[in-house]
């Protein structure tokens, strides 16, 4: 068990020098969590385990990446709760008060740590912080809509906020402007019944930004039906000032040794989320995975995987980390041991046998788990490549082929292997673009999955066959794969993807 103390980082200890703060023994007060929504103001200070630590803090990035991506793509609020419901229920569920769940303190706990956890681990820079705080005030506004308006409401009432209500003579003395702030849609009685308050401009920025308030002496009047976007910028402005105390701590932070890995693990993951590889959810049974096979499976393979197969086709050769990339990318799609060293023999095709066993064929036996150690044998080998691990380690060079093109290639070469095969686009081009000016590589990537199936994607959202969370963001190149293949066949029986040609507006070729 480990008890991440948290509260030394944000406890305000009164009447203690300085230098003595550090030798004293942490006060743990008992936590419970009477609402759902949480402004995360107390440090958690239970005991939890190493591996909730880390499964709460993943769990917790993965909705926070999917809520980020719902914003680059443009989503409606409407559109993104709908979206984000099903991996919330699945990832970071939060019941209200009234459900009667017997899950509330334990789901709550979660959610405390799990939001504690990731401030440690994106404090460090002022990117991340910016980025954190960003996604974070979007998952509080999309709970705070969708929840029980009286527990809504008693929430708000028990934080205390400073905000001086608007008299009735200085409402009517500024009636005219306060009409004109509200856009017209208070008239008459309504007008006389909407309440207003006065709070510092600085507060609310998105309603000064949307000329939503009346502007004076620094002050904004702000109606009371506009209380979500007040509550959700006091949220933020918290959040803001709690990140900095957090990143000027953290040097000073006696950290168990066990929890940095954990922490720089997360905080390398805000690029992209990592995603766990398991044959289980990749696997495609009845599926002609097979050496012979793979020129037209390579049409569902990821930008990475299919840059790597038309270097292997052009040059017969690939170097070392483009060999591992691959290898293991075809082990995930399906593809046994004995295929695959068919596969790379035939590929390999200006050397003689002798060579390929003495050079080559060891290092893919090895990548399966056939050879190698008692651990590799029983850990079945290595497993495929995610996202993440592409994006940053082993960056290609000279002659290499290996890598995220999205990351690793420059604008001019991206487009032009995107035309290559077959996104011509000229929207998506541009947006796969400033994706990448703006380090959103598995949005880019995301962006073109969506574009070459965009005729599979609408039916099966229209017919109810899949749901958002089969439609969740792609962080894995085998999850790009399998559900390529599987929207490229719908209603076809898997071993049929051979003889049956790709249909709809764009044809990835290999």
């Amino acid at each position: 068990m480990i008890r991440q103390d948290f509260s030394r980082i944000e406890s305000k200890r009164k009447n203690v020098a300085h230098r003595q703060k550090q030798f004293l023994t942490p006060q743990y007060a008992p936590l419970t969590y009477s609402t759902r929504l949480n402004f995360y103001t107390l440090p958690p200070t239970a005991d939890i385990t190493l591996e909730q630590f880390e499964q709460w803090a993943i769990d917790r990035l993965r909705v926070l990446a999917e809520l980020e991506a719902c914003s680059f793509r443009n989503k409606s609020p409407a559109e993104t709760a709908a979206h984000m419901k099903p991996l919330l229920d699945k990832y970071l569920p939060l019941s209200g008060s009234s459900s009667g769940s017997g899950k509330l303190q334990e789901e709550r706990m979660k959610d405390h740590y799990s939001h504690f956890i990731l401030r440690l681990a994106f404090a460090s820079t002022e990117d991340s912080r910016r980025r954190f705080s960003r996604v974070e005030s979007m998952l509080f506004r999309l709970r705070f809509l969708d929840n029980d308006v009286k527990e809504r409401q008693a929430f708000v009432e028990g934080l205390n906020l400073e905000w001086e209500v608007v008299g009735e003579e200085e409402k009517g003395r500024w009636s005219e402007e306060l009409r004109a702030a509200a856009g017209g849609f208070l008239k008459g009685e309504r007008f006389e019944g909407e309440s207003w308050f006065k709070v510092d401009w600085e507060r609310v920025p998105e309603l000064v930004e949307g000329r939503r308030v009346f502007l004076r002496a620094g002050k904004a009047y702000v109606p009371g039906r506009e209380q979500m976007s007040m509550v959700v910028a006091e949220f933020t402005g918290r959040l803001d000032k709690a990140l900095e105390m957090t990143s000027r701590a953290l040097p000073r932070l006696d950290e168990d040794d066990r929890l940095t890995p954990i922490l720089a693990h997360l905080s390398n993951n805000f690029t992209t989320p990592d995603a766990s590889y398991s044959s289980s959810t990749t696997a495609l049974p009845g599926a002609d995975i097979s050496a012979r096979n793979i020129d037209t499976l390579s049409s569902s393979f990821p930008l990475c995987m299919q840059n790597l197969h038309r270097s292997l086709r052009r040059d017969a050769h690939l170097k070392h980390y483009g060999r591992l990339q691959y290898t293991l990318f075809l082990k995930g799609i399906g593809l046994n041991l004995e295929e695959c060293l068919v596969f790379w023999r035939t590929a390999f095709s200006k050397i003689t046998d002798d060579t390929f066993n003495k050079e080559y064929r060891y290092n893919v036996r090895h990548a399966y788990g056939d050879v190698g150690g008692d651990s590799n044998r029983r850990g079945n080998g290595y497993s495929p490549f995610s996202c993440q691990k592409i994006l940053t380690e082993h960056p290609p060079g000279p002659g290499e082929s290996h890598g995220c093109p999205y990351r690793h290639f420059s604008t001019e070469n991206l487009t032009a292997l995107l035309q290559a095969v077959g996104v011509k686009d000229s929207e998506v081009l541009r947006g796969v673009k400033e994706d990448k000016e703006k380090m959103k590589f598995h949005l880019a990537c995301n962006r073109v999955f969506e574009y070459a199936h965009k005729q599979e994607i609408k039916k099966v959202k229209e017919d109810g066959t899949w749901g958002a969370a089969q439609l969740e963001t792609i962080v894995h190149p085998n999850e790009y794969f399998k559900r390529s293949y599987l929207l490229k066949n719908l209603g076809k029986t898997p071993a049929g993807t051979e003889a049956e040609g790709e249909k709809g507006d764009v044809k990835m070729e290999g």
